[in-house]
């Protein structure tokens, strides 16, 4: 996914689309919207991210799984969880450099699912087919040719804590 940080407003309809698309608990959220201001007057910079599951290359929260309930899905690589095997121990929230988890009110962690069930369908994600700026891009990055790939080939960008060693799936135009 990519993000352009210079399109988003901040609007959280990508919030709401999540929330909704995929029955979310009341209280809980698979998506936010994070403000981060750089700088000092008069040259301050405000970014504003939708933020979610990273879905990283090498997922500490897949690793440290004691049941498998945390797995990568192939293919595509999305980072999923299987309900009926989590027995909510919480490891993989405190393996989670971005604070991408939650337990669910059921008893399990829930996170982003890039929303697989609609993926596999052909379609976006329901955060990026709300977008009122369109300010989201979902596609194979291993496809050099697809629109993620020109976006990050023509702008500069960054992820998400890149020290942490997770190799984030989640790109951040700038």
């Amino acid at each position: 996914m990519v993000i352009d940080t210079h399109k988003c407003v901040g609007c959280k309809d990508c919030v709401v689309a999540c929330k909704t698309e995929n029955s979310v608990p009341e209280g809980y959220c698979r998506d936010w919207i994070t403000e981060e201001a750089r700088g000092a007057f008069p040259t301050i910079q405000l970014e504003l991210r939708s933020e979610r599951c990273n879905h990283c290359e090498n997922p500490p929260c897949v690793h440290c799984c004691p049941t498998g309930a945390s797995h990568v899905h192939e293919p595509g690589g999305v980072v999923l969880v299987t309900h009926e095997k989590c027995i909510g121990c919480k490891a993989c929230l405190g393996a989670c450099p971005y604070d991408a988890r939650f337990i669910n009110p059921e008893g399990y962690a829930d996170k982003c699912t890039f929303c697989i069930h609609r993926v596999e369908k052909g379609l976006d994600p329901a955060c990026v087919s709300v977008c009122p700026t369109h300010c989201m891009t979902f596609g194979d990055i291993d496809d050099p040719l697809s629109k993620v790939n020109q976006l990050l080939a023509s702008r500069r960008h960054h992820t998400l804590l890149p020290e942490a060693g997770t190799k984030p799936k989640i790109y951040y135009l700038t």
